[in-house]
């Protein structure tokens, strides 16, 4: 099966620290992203989450596999009870007062349930990047936690 890895890139108004701190620390994810109440950023950790649709729950089980601080997060995804391995990866950078977020979902291929479709994927993290975030970390959501 062709290995099609997921890229999505965005640019925000916010310092990189604060971006930083939104992909990393709980209490600032749940914001934007999923209430992860076992996340702890060490390589080895292991966290899981639910997702999915009303009716269509999927546990997320994930593990820390590396860590660069201010720089770069990676960690496994994969689901409980379905076939598949993937690995999602943050990359942040700064740029004329901007900071640039890169994820990469590469993986995907392996998923053989059709709700975890390619295009299903590209959807969500869109939505979450694109919107959710930027959200958070641009209209003022973020500023208390500055």
């Amino acid at each position: 099966m062709e290995n099609k890895i997921l890229i999505i890139e965005h640019e925000f108004k916010a310092p990189l620290e604060l971006v930083w701190r939104a992909i990393t620390e709980k209490e600032l994810m749940k914001k934007w992203y999923f209430d992860i109440s076992d996340f702890k950023l060490e390589v080895g950790s292991k966290f899981h989450f639910e997702g999915g649709e009303e009716g269509k729950r999927y546990v997320h089980l994930c593990e820390i596999l590396e860590v660069i601080p201010q720089k770069k997060l990676k960690y496994s995804w994969k689901y409980e009870g379905y076939p598949g391995l993937s690995f999602v990866t943050f990359e942040l950078s700064h740029k004329d007062g901007k900071t640039k977020l890169k994820l990469t979902h590469e993986g995907l291929e392996t998923f053989t349930n059709p709700d975890f479709a390619r295009d299903n994927f590209v959807g969500g993290w869109n939505h979450l990047i694109h919107e959710s975030l930027k959200e958070f970390l641009e209209n003022g959501k973020a500023l208390r936690y500055w």
